[in-house]
């Protein structure tokens, strides 16, 4: 038969199972970690790559002075011996640089108040002068004024394009291009259509398709080109003064070439924006446009 056992002897007994149980969960497990060697490869890799840097620079640094005489000679030394030698006062260089800042600050502080008062003095006399009628410019003579603004700014390009037009003729000689009418000027002009510009670069020589262009003076062919409005065109530069001839049926000539005064160059044609066959003839100095008929009778 069983023997009776107490609570003390059960409660001892389930805590010896418990405290199996817990030793059971806890028994240390070996871990095993593969990536040491890897690790390891790694940092000794790195150490033997800065060894190698190391040992490349002080070869360089023992190569650079056993290769330059000029670091022991006698006048490198002696530079040295100066530039150590002199006496360099930090405090002096500190104090001169903050006194000229300072100063320099107080120039433009001074300046900025003095053109503020003086604004608002000439403001205060302008709105006196008008309240009084004294003083005060009228209408009339503002408009006045800027009319004669606007006189001295055509007289100025008049002049410049007049000292353009002595220029080639003192510099150039020409020839008619080619035999045919004028149907447009240079300059502004009225147009039946808004592909056509209105400010016209050169002058156009209507001629018959194909009828031969020579070139109006010798020269060098800086370009050749069959791009933008002016179609088939050829530009032929002789210092200073360059000529295109646009709108060519054909070409004749190539870029780098040199031409002759009155050898055949082109073709008169209607490519690029063109409204039938003609010559656009333009004359540039230092790349401003010119009236050709200034120059030559066309």
């Amino acid at each position: 038969m069983e023997r009776a056992i107490s609570v003390e002897e059960r409660i001892r007994r389930a805590e010896e199972i418990y405290e199996k149980r817990r030793q059971g969960e806890n028994r240390p497990i070996t871990k095993v970690n593969v990536n040491n060697t890897q690790k390891k490869d790694i940092k000794l890799l790195k150490k033997m790559i800065i060894q190698i840097l190391v040992c490349i620079s002080i070869y360089l640094v023992i190569y650079a002075i056993y290769n330059n005489k000029y670091v022991f000679s006698e006048d490198f030394i002696k530079k040295a011996n100066e530039i150590l030698s002199y006496d360099t006062n930090f405090g002096e260089l500190y104090n001169n640089a903050k006194n000229q800042l300072q100063n320099w600050y107080q120039s433009i502080t001074t300046n900025s108040e003095g053109q503020e008062q003086t604004e608002n003095t000439e403001s205060e006399n302008q709105t006196e002068n008008q309240g009084n009628g004294i003083g005060g410019a009228t209408s009339e003579e503002t408009a006045q004024g800027e009319t004669n603004e606007q006189e001295q700014n055509q007289e100025t390009e008049l002049s410049q394009t007049e000292q353009d037009i002595q220029n080639v003729k003192n510099t150039t000689t020409f020839i008619k291009p080619v035999e045919g009418t004028i149907s447009s000027t240079y300059g502004r002009r009225d147009t039946a259509t808004g592909s056509v510009p209105k400010d016209h670069t050169g002058t156009d020589i209507a001629a018959p398709m194909g009828t031969k262009i020579k070139s109006a003076t010798e020269g060098e062919v800086v370009l050749v080109s069959e791009e933008g409005d002016y179609g088939k065109h050829i530009k032929v530069q002789i210092g200073e003064v360059s000529i295109i001839y646009a709108h060519c049926n054909q070409i004749y000539v190539n870029q780098g070439e040199m031409v002759t005064q009155g050898q055949e160059i082109a073709e008169v044609g209607s490519t690029g924006n063109s409204t039938g066959p003609h010559l656009h003839f333009e004359i540039r100095y230092s790349e401003r446009t010119i009236d050709p008929q200034s120059i030559l009778q066309l």
